[in-house]
């Protein structure tokens, strides 16, 4: 087994393919236990699952950089808020009332927002490529927000559960810009497990309020172990190989497989759930996927500018 595992890690485009698997998992788990576990609470649940795993591997370094850490207090903090705790409370909320494998197309836009949201932080500026790729992309998130009717797009309204998961998604996005900032001296395992702590520390109010109306969490075997898998494989081991293939294949590479989560999703979501994958779904993440290769294509010859991954942890 350890050779087997070793053999892997040496050859990081065999891994590729495992964090989208991991998330897809997350999404359709998030989907199934919609009904009967609170979003909030099951946000709650999965980060500390992560961080309880973590920890024992983490806690002698982070005492050595807790200096650091305690220098830049504000970064950790607007990390756990945006990529720990809104992205993922959000997330859930929204997939009590959208199917999986919507949610899973509409998050295929992050790689596009996340240059907005460089923008709108003023970490860079935006090129006429990536203004051309985004409106692409938004006519792909249209078709599925409308599902493949453009004429019903009047009488959407922006609190319906596809409008929820770009917020997500626009939190996320946040993240992975404010993730640029980090400093050198801190190791991305212990960023991870302080940024888990802040997003912990901002869902505790929320947490507070969606219990005390009545909120029940279900401890029953399945809702547990959909728990236990989210919190060690779609938020801990998903990092860990994202990461590695980030290092070694490059972001570009590493980002282009994302997508591959709204094709997991949809697979996954079809088995387990029995949701049917519609044209509109195939016809809205064709778009989205046309308006990521025009915003990153570069001409032979040129550099790539390094991407941002659209996941620094996991999703």
């Amino acid at each position: 087994m350890r050779a087997a595992f070793l053999a892997l890690w040496a050859r990081p485009v065999w891994l590729l393919w495992l964090p989208p698997v991991f998330w897809a998992g997350n999404l359709v788990l998030g989907r199934a236990l919609g009904p009967v576990f609170p979003p909030v609470s099951l946000a709650v649940g999965r980060w500390i699952v992560a961080l309880v795993v973590l920890a024992p591997f983490v806690w002698r370094r982070a005492l050595r950089e807790r200096e650091l850490l305690s220098r830049h207090w504000a970064l950790v903090l607007a990390c756990g808020a945006f990529g720990i705790a809104g992205y993922n409370a959000l997330g859930y909320l929204a997939l009590r009332t959208v199917p999986a494998a919507s949610v899973a197309f509409l998050n295929s836009t992050l790689p596009l927002m996340v240059p907005l949201a460089a923008v709108l932080l003023g970490v860079e500026r935006i090129t006429w490529k990536a203004l051309l790729g985004i409106a692409i992309s938004f006519v792909g998130i249209a078709w599925i927000a409308a599902r493949g009717d453009m004429d019903s797009l009047a009488a959407l309204r922006f609190d319906g559960g596809e409008w929820l998961v770009l917020v997500a998604v626009a939190n996320y996005a946040i993240y992975s810009v404010l993730l640029r900032r980090k400093p050198a001296g801190i190791s991305p395992l212990v960023f991870l497990a302080a940024t888990m702590a802040a997003g912990l520390l901002v869902l505790a109010p929320f947490w507070a309020i969606e219990l005390a109306r009545g909120a029940r969490i279900p401890t029953d075997p399945a809702s547990v172990g959909a728990v236990l898998y989210i919190g060690v494989f779609a938020s801990l081991f998903a990092f860990i190989l994202w990461g590695r293939c980030v290092a070694t294949l490059g972001p570009t590479v590493t980002g282009v497989s994302f997508h591959l989560v709204a094709l997991f999703t949809a697979l996954l979501a079809f088995v387990v759930l029995g949701e049917p994958v519609r044209p509109f779904h195939a016809a809205g993440f064709a778009l989205i996927l046309l308006g990521f290769v025009v915003t990153t294509f570069q001409p032979a010859g040129r550099a790539s500018a390094p991407a941002l991954p659209p996941v620094a942890r996991r999703h």
